[in-house]
């Protein structure tokens, strides 16, 4: 059973974002996104300055057995990405919630009305 957390927002593409503070976020793979891929091996992450926009991809995952687009659950400005990850691509399956990908000051933070909460997510992806 994948581990969903309280207190996050989620997105139908299996990402996950943290509220911070004064509009910025975090946003990462779920725990069963992680699992879907198996062991990751790379994570290609845009650059700081740049903008994503939510519904288009931002990034990728690729895993030993699949490669995976990264979708912004959100729209803003990059203002840190996780370095960690680029050497240590492996901690988005040890710690998924805790291997945020991006950081990002929300341009309409009105979009995270759109996503789903974790009761929601449990069951979009029991089904």
């Amino acid at each position: 059973m994948s581990k969903i957390l309280e207190g996050l927002y989620y997105s139908e593409d299996h990402e996950w974002v943290k509220v911070l503070e004064d509009n910025i976020v975090l946003v990462g793979i779920t725990d069963f996104a992680q699992a879907e891929l198996g062991d990751v091996v790379f994570v290609d992450l845009p650059e700081e300055g740049d903008e994503i926009v939510q519904g288009e991809e931002f990034g990728a995952v690729e895993s030993v057995k699949a490669a995976s687009d990264l979708v912004a659950p959100v729209s803003g400005e990059v203002i840190e990405i996780n370095e960690d990850l680029v050497g240590e691509p492996e901690k988005v399956n040890e710690e998924p919630y805790e291997a945020w990908f991006i950081k990002v000051k929300l341009s309409d933070p009105k979009e995270l009305d759109s996503l789903l909460n974790n009761k929601a997510y449990k069951e979009e992806i029991s089904e």
